[in-house]
This record gives C-alpha cells, structure tokens and sequence, in this order.
C-alpha cells in the first residue's frame, strides 16, 4: 500500500499535521529536562532541591487539569494546543535570562510550575482531538505511530540537549526548547479539526466537570489504571526520575550517562509499542500491566550502578514495560468513552496518573537520608510488582473494558 494512498493512515491530513507537530515539539521539550537538571546541579542543587523544581511542574499540570479538561471539551482542541505551546514557549524562552547560577532557585520552580500549568492544557486536547482527525479503526495504529515518533523525538532530544549543554550551556539549551515549542504551533495551526462532532450544548463549568469525574467513576476500569498509575509514579518514578542524575553523575563523572540512559528507555518503548501493535492480544489489559513490571530494571540498575553501559542497557529494558501503553491505553479511552467527554477523562488522567509525583519528587531526597539510596531502590521495585498484582483483580482491567453481563 502505497503511503498516503487513500484510507492509509497517512492519508488523512489533519492526522499528519498533527504528527509533525508533535514530532518537533517534543524534540524540544526532550532537551528542556536535561538542560534544567545541569542548571539546578551546576548552581549547586541538591537532590532535594531538584526534586522540588521538578515537582513543581507536575504539581501544577495535576492542579490545573480539570480546569483544562472542561476547556478542551468546549473549545476547539487545536486551539487550546496552541494557545498551550506558545504560552511555553514565552516561559522557556524567559528561562534563559532568570537560571542564572546566582538567582534563587524559587525563580526556577516558579517557571517550571508555569509550564506545568500549559502542560495540563495541551495534554488533555492532544487525546482527545485524535477521534476528530481519523477514522475508529484507524485510532489504534495513529496512537502508536504518534506514541512511536514522541518515543523517537525523546531519543533525539536528550542527544541534543545534551550536545547543546556541552557546547554552550544549560541556558542557552533554553532556546532551542523555545524555538521548537513554537514551530509546532505552525502546523497546529494548518489542521482543519470538525469542532463539532460529538458535542453538546454547554453545561454550567461545575456541572461539566463533575460529569467528567462521574464518567470516570461509572467505568472501574479506568479508576482502578489511574489509582495504579497514581501511587506508582510517586514511588517508583519520581525516586528514579530524582536520583537517576544524581547517581550516574556521582558514579561516571559526566552527564552523558544521564541523557543515555533516557534515550535508551525511550528506543525500548518504541520497539515494545511497534511490537504491540502488531501482535493480536486478546487481554490488552493484562498484558499491558505484565509488560509494565519490566519498570523495576530500571530503579534496580540505579541501586547496582555496576557501570554506565549497565546503566544504559537496563533502562533500554525497561523502556518496554511502557509500549503497550501506547498501543492499548489511549484506544481504549477513545472507544470506551463519549466523544464530548474525552478532553475531561484525558485530562483526569493526567491527572490522576501524575497527581502524587511531586510528592514523591520533594520526598525523593529526605527518603535517601532516612533509608539509604539502595534500599530505598529496592523496596520501591518490590512495591510496583505487587500494586501490578492487585489491580488485575479489578473488573474491566484485564481487556481494558467492562466484561459484558450474562443475562
């Protein structure tokens, strides 16, 4: 099949618009993480304050997003896109005049809780425009293949961010995160979205974002993922996300170990979701969860730093547990859930699946004073196996929909 033949994936336009802009701003924001943690440890940060500079851009994604769901279910989502992916690119953009080494590092973290609150807004609309730019049955293969080149841009971007570090500073690396939040914006803007299929006329703000919350609660299913995803994160990820530059930088001496590693789990992630995709899997749930306990090689690697290149392939590993994710979870969203509440159920999500993470963040550092970085590893990695176990045992988690009721 010839690639943009009609009824390919390719074919449709709007989908391919917002493939590109996907693909150039996360190349982007893949930098901006690299970039952030050599500014704080380069200023004299700690893990501790790391953690907290970090956190404040989840924070502030988790506070925001149901306001931001609401928003995206009533205006036009490429709208709020871009309205997200300008504001910033201001932020970041201002960044590379307020990080300098002798400012407090609450200017950084008041910068960082900015973006996060965009953040809430473009992630909610990025869901749930996909249903208004392609067919049902194409949704599964245009996740994975926006899901494959995010994975792919992430792969890059730390490349350059930590080449452009290298080279002319964490500041400056600011720029280019700029620069490229606001290029996507240009095709955004081209994409011709149909605003109204699906929707209905609205509803008082408070009503609209209770009926979102309810929509949640009436499908166990996808409580019960966000609930796991929610309590993992603050455990498991955010320890890893703090201490894994801390602990390759202190081990290898060089931050290279640091963007490796990252782009290392991002390969392993796209190769799991291509995998995924192809494979005809007849629980998606449970082999979804199955696969995501392959997380743990990461943290472990981290207790047992042995070498860089230990490091690095670890984390290739554990890049797999999150392809399935690509493949089945936002498809199912789509599916399972009505047109017209899907910016509110993606942005719940968001919400729900991160809304722990700056806590575990703040807490990253303190919890290596009280435990030691080894065993604190270990028991988190131990932790996510048996929250894996428990939440198989939900109704609606093994197929990621409801079981149909006998009569």
């Amino acid at each position: 099949m010839k690639l943009f033949e009609a009824g390919s994936l390719w074919s449709f336009k709007g989908y391919r618009l917002f493939w590109f802009s996907s693909t150039i701003f996360v190349l982007g924001a893949s930098a901006f993480p690299i970039a952030l943690a050599v500014t704080v440890l380069d200023a004299g940060g700690t893990a501790t304050s790391l953690g907290l500079i970090l956190g404040a851009r989840v924070l502030s994604g988790v506070l925001f997003a149901p306001i931001a769901g609401v928003w995206s279910d009533r205006l036009p989502r490429k709208q709020v896109m871009i309205i997200a992916d300008l504001s910033r690119a201001v932020i970041v953009f201002t960044m590379v005049f307020i990080s300098a080494p002798q400012l407090p590092h609450f200017w950084l973290a008041l910068a960082v809780f900015s973006m996060g609150v965009f953040d809430a807004f473009g992630n909610a609309s990025a869901g749930a425009i996909m249903p208004s730019l392609l067919p049902d049955d194409k949704l599964p293969a245009g996740n994975v293949a926006r899901g494959v080149v995010v994975k792919s841009a992430s792969i890059i971007g730390p490349g350059i961010g930590g080449a452009s570090v290298f080279l002319i500073g964490g500041r400056l690396t600011f720029l280019f995160t700029a620069i490229a939040f606001a290029l996507g914006t240009y095709f955004l803007a081209q994409i011709k979205e149909d605003i109204n299929a699906g929707r209905k006329e609205q509803e008082p703000f408070m009503v609209e974002l209770r009926e979102g919350m309810r929509t949640v609660r009436d499908i166990p299913w996808i409580g019960a993922v966000i609930a796991m995803s929610s309590i993992q994160l603050m455990v498991v990820i955010a320890a890893e996300t703090v201490l894994l530059p801390v602990i390759t930088r202190r081990e290898f001496g060089t931050n290279s170990a640091f963007a490796l590693s990252a782009a290392a789990f991002s390969v392993g992630g796209i190769i799991s979701a291509i995998i995924s995709v192809k494979l005809k899997v007849k629980h998606q749930g449970r082999f979804s969860i199955l696969v995501w306990t392959l997380l743990v090689i990461a943290p472990l690697s981290l207790a047992f730093p042995i070498s860089e290149s230990f490091v690095v392939i670890a984390y290739l590993l554990a890049g797999f547990s999150v392809g399935p994710w690509e493949a089945f979870w936002s498809s199912a969203i789509q599916r399972e859930v009505p047109r017209e509440l899907q910016g509110r159920v993606f942005s719940i999500d968001h919400m729900g699946s991160v809304g722990l993470m700056p806590l575990g963040m703040a807490l990253a550092g303190p919890a290596v004073s009280l435990f030691g970085e080894k065993p604190l590893l270990i028991g988190a990695s131990i932790f996510h196996i048996v929250i894996c176990a428990l939440v198989l045992l939900v109704p609606g988690v093994k197929d990621f929909r409801m079981p149909t009721k006998k009569a």
